[in-house]
């Protein structure tokens, strides 16, 4: 595995540096100690991890992390602060990091959670093996199993999730009840994981984060344009509206609740669309 590090302590980048090479995980392609210049390197090498600070001079983890997926959205992030704040933790995830490290480094969690993505990346190649044999095994041509894809594809660009983590996970279980010809009332969330992974609670997360996102941009729009056709399609075709209702309460400070998402009720919902718009 190809890995990154962005971090303006150069205490910390030798400290990651060594752990990774002593432990065996992967070949560190390239450091940067501000995120400026960390977002040209990783658009050029194309790692397959970064390890990126949270707080750093010139542009902070979250906007380098925002605008890197922007270009080139295959990149697993993984964010390193000593911050504790909640909040901050929130919008880290929600920017698409897989997960978080605190400071002070300990080698234990580095070794545990660059494997964790390691493993997800593994996934998503297994992944794209098995969407190959869908193809094959369908009855359904080349050209209608792309419709459907782009179908979802476009829903998500709507709502503003095509980049997220847990997007390609989306798609492929979408796809999956599509071609079986099935809806989420046949099965839970984790047997439908569980026929892609040998870690579903980890592909469920990715897919929940990502909806979330989604059901944010939504309640966010919602508050700039009521009447706005993309909030009035999707915030009950995916979400239930009450739940949006919430969200926007929420970001207009009106109550400490959020918005849920349902998770079947999402899925089912891409699969409506891309059915329907394929």
């Amino acid at each position: 595995m190809k890995i990154f590090i962005v971090e303006d302590d150069s205490n910390v980048v030798k400290i990651l540096e060594k752990i990774i090479i002593d432990r065996n995980l992967g070949d560190v392609v390239g450091k940067a100690y501000d995120g400026i210049s960390a977002l040209e390197d990783i658009l050029k090498l194309k790692p397959d991890i970064v390890l990126v600070d949270l707080l750093m001079p010139g542009k902070d983890g979250i906007t380098l992390i925002k605008e890197a997926k922007s270009f080139y959205s295959d990149v697993q992030y993984i964010m390193i602060s000593q911050v504790s704040s909640k909040d901050m933790i929130a919008k880290a995830y929600e920017s698409g990091i897989e997960y978080y490290i605190s400071k002070p480094i300990n080698a234990i969690e580095v070794e545990t959670v660059i494997r964790k993505v390691i493993e997800k990346l593994q996934m998503n190649k297994k992944l794209d093996l098995i969407q190959n044999l869908f193809v094959s095994d369908s009855n359904v041509s080349n050209e209608n199993y792309d419709s459907s894809i782009k179908a979802i594809e476009r829903v998500m660009e709507r709502i503003g999730i095509i980049g997220e983590a847990g997007s390609r996970d989306i798609i492929t279980l979408a796809k999956y009840l599509i071609d079986t010809d099935q809806n989420m009332s046949d099965l839970t969330i984790k047997e439908l994981c569980n026929k892609f992974t040998n870690n579903p609670k980890t592909m469920e997360q990715r897919i929940r984060r990502t909806a979330t996102v989604g059901l944010i941009n939504l309640a966010n729009l919602g508050i700039e344009d009521y009447m706005n056709e993309i909030f009035t399609e999707y915030s009950n075709g995916l979400y239930s509206f009450e739940q949006i209702k919430t969200e926007m309460d929420y970001i207009r400070g009106k109550t400490n609740k959020r918005g849920k998402v349902n998770i079947k009720k999402f899925i089912d919902g891409m699969v409506y669309y891309g059915k329907r718009e394929s």
